[in-house]
């Protein structure tokens, strides 16, 4: 009996200690996501010899943060949008001009040529990528720099010598934004970016002109077998306005916020049938693609205008969620 009883015990332990490993490891494994967006419009300029510029620039940033705020991954690309308009205040730029990223258009983008390192642009957003995995945040900071941002230590310059100021900002951003949405440190993460300038407007003696970047964000993290294990989406109306003699009338210097930055200022909650305001229907519309594959999401239910008609997401979301679910299909397909 006693032999039994001692072998029972023995199982017993190893049970217990095997289990106790095992959830060990389940919560070391967790990682926190997080998103972030730094946008500018500082360099659009009036007319000059018949054309003027409306230029939004936007460093979006993904990460996956561990439980010591270290980042595990990261992911960096930019979006930068051009919008033309004439001396009379006619937008020339076609209103369903595609715009891709920086990651998207590779060598196309150009900065290859005038690189000191033979580097384009994504290569070095890649390399930075990689270069701040495992750091905090803090550390992220103290990356060292000269008065124009580009970077100056030898560990770095090797492979990024584009400026990074705007890639710091976004990392730290980033990883304070981070929360627990489920991912663990062996999904892949990816980055999605779609932007439209269709709600550009000319200039009329009556009304200034709206140069209009549209643009949906989104970090999300996939398992092995393909399913969505966190979401985090963000967008953005970054605005130029001009008049009807080509001269730019918005303060160039304005920050420029998401519509998760604004929260409740955005105003959507007041025009909302369920009184939900953007960010509120985003975080939901997040969660609610959290176990599904991407052609589980692309077959979500919508009308013409892109809203959901489903019972099972009409009751926290009832946007248009076409450039949510374009977005997160570009995540899932450019996953690490």
């Amino acid at each position: 009996m006693k032999k039994y009883l001692s072998i029972a015990a023995a199982v017993m332990l190893i049970a217990t200690t095997f289990s106790g490993c095992k959830k060990e490891e389940t919560a070391g494994d967790k990682v926190k996501t997080g998103l972030a967006v730094i946008s500018s419009i500082e360099k659009s300029s009036d007319v000059k010899d018949g054309t003027g510029l409306a230029q939004m620039d936007s460093t979006v940033v993904a990460v996956t943060v561990d439980k010591d705020d270290r980042i595990v991954k990261c992911v960096i690309d930019s979006v930068q949008t051009k919008i033309n308009f004439d001396a009379t205040g006619k937008i020339t730029t076609p209103l369903d001009t595609e715009f891709k990223t920086k990651n998207e258009r590779k060598e196309d983008y150009g900065m290859k040529k005038a690189s000191g390192i033979g580097k384009e642009w994504y290569e070095q957003a890649a390399a930075f990528a990689k270069y701040v995995e495992g750091k905090t945040a803090n550390e992220v900071a103290g990356i060292a720099v000269n008065q124009q941002k580009y970077p100056t230590g030898p560990d770095l310059t090797a492979s990024v010598t584009m400026a990074v100021g705007d890639l710091i900002e976004g990392v730290k951003k980033a990883v304070s934004n981070a929360r627990d949405k489920g991912s663990k440190a062996s999904d892949k993460l990816g980055l999605g970016i779609v932007t439209n300038i269709e709600k550009s407007t000319d200039a009329t003696d009556a009304k200034a002109g709206l140069a209009q970047a549209y643009s949906y964000y989104t970090a999300t993290t996939t398992d092995a077998d393909g399913k969505i294990t966190s979401c985090v989406l963000d967008a953005s109306q970054t605005d130029v306005n001009f008049d009807n003699t080509g001269k730019i009338t918005s303060d160039l210097t304005v920050e420029q916020k998401t519509k998760n930055q604004l929260g409740d200022a955005y105003g959507m909650k007041k025009a909302s049938k369920i009184g939900k305001e953007w960010n509120e229907q985003a975080a939901s519309f997040a969660d609610y693609v959290i176990g599904k594959t991407v052609s589980q999401v692309k077959g979500i239910a919508v009308d013409e205008a892109e809203h959901p008609t489903g019972s099972d997401l009409t009751s926290s979301v009832t946007m248009s969620v076409g450039g949510l679910i374009g977005a997160i299909e570009k995540a899932a397909a450019g996953a690490k």
